[in-house]
């Protein structure tokens, strides 16, 4: 029988047998193995795949510094946590960085049962540690170029053939960027998350990094004149004979084929590269969120009210979408363009 303070090799408590707690007053309770499970998995659910995913690499970088070290890595004391991150601050790893190990750090803590370190008594120079990190770091924000319309077009019209990848490829670009997507809600579409109206298409997105509940939310397509997004989809659609299930789909190496399950993330991120490279832009310059980031600012540039774009883009801040309408709109009204 298990105890509430067994641990296994990754920290967390051990529950291959009835788990024993100390209930208050009530003194030992006992739980079944079928309980922890369900409630395991339901705090697992919590975090996206992704975030724990990258928590999970994080915590094994930690964990192995420890061990090299001769740290105990859980608990860890703070001062002990406070040293790794101030030596990976000194080797250049960037501060969002810093703060996500320090977020995998916490989270596994949280999830054995014990304090997190950055929140204990001491653990402010944890804060402290990242704080000068941000001050040291120095350098502007790594930001990809925006696919804005114009950049979109180019791409578009770059794509001469009519292979599948093609036809995927047109319809992906065209469809992304107007729909204001991020690269994980687009590859998550299914075909039964479209619904046609006579202005374009309404997408239900299920999940979404702002939506971690699964509330769901509905955005609108239009049909488009110039970058033509649902007229493209239609293609890829009728070419793939794609009716049910994933919407955007893998294509076979040769690319004859089309496969049965959904593109990865990453790849849109290749595709948009790619094509910007075939279309002369510097692929460099260019990934996944340019899309996202290029629907942004042509809205902002074409006058559209940031209530509007928020609905659309679905940010929860406003402070990053008037980042977006700053840059967009640097030289209108200009207070020295009368002088200059």
């Amino acid at each position: 029988m298990a105890t509430a303070t067994e641990r296994g090799e990754d920290g967390r408590p051990v529950t291959d047998g009835p788990l024993v707690v100390q209930d208050g007053p009530r003194g030992l309770t006992v739980f079944m193995p079928g309980q922890v499970d369900a409630a395991r998995t339901y705090a697992d659910a919590s975090r996206a795949a992704s975030t724990q995913a990258k928590y999970s690499q994080h915590w094994t970088a930690f964990d192995l510094w420890c061990r090299e070290h001769g740290h105990q890595p859980l608990p860890a004391d703070p001062a002990v946590v406070a040293v790794h991150l101030s030596g990976l601050a000194a080797a250049g790893m960037a501060p969002q960085t810093l703060a996500l190990r320090m977020a995998a750090i916490g989270y596994t803590h949280r999830q054995a049962g014990e304090a997190i370190p950055h929140k204990v008594r001491g653990g402010t120079v944890i804060l402290d540690v990242l704080a000068g990190a941000r001050r040291k770091w120095g350098k502007p924000p790594d930001r990809k170029a925006a696919a804005d319309g114009d950049v979109i077009w180019s791409m578009l019209h770059e794509i001469k053939g009519d292979i599948l990848k093609d036809v995927r490829d047109r319809a992906l670009l065209s469809f992304d960027m107007i729909s204001c997507m991020r690269r994980s809600e687009i590859t998550a579409l299914n075909v039964s998350d479209i619904v046609r109206s006579p202005e374009g298409l309404r997408v239900t997105i299920r999940r979404s990094k702002s939506d971690q509940e699964s509330v769901g939310v509905t955005i609108a397509v239009p049909a488009g004149r110039r970058l033509k997004p649902v007229q493209h989809l239609d293609a890829w659609l009728e070419r793939a004979v794609v009716t049910e299930g994933p919407l955007f789909r893998r294509l076979s190496q040769c690319g004859r084929r089309v496969l049965a399950d959904r593109m990865s993330d990453r790849s849109v991120a290749e595709i948009v590269k790619a094509r910007a490279k075939a279309a002369g832009l510097d692929p460099a310059a260019f990934a996944g969120h340019s899309l996202r980031a290029g629907f942004l600012t042509s809205a902002a540039r074409a006058g559209a009210s940031i209530w509007k774009m928020q609905e659309q883009s679905r940010h929860k801040s406003l402070n990053v979408l008037s980042g977006y309408v700053r840059s967009a709109k640097l030289f209108e009204d200009h207070a020295g363009k009368d002088f200059a």
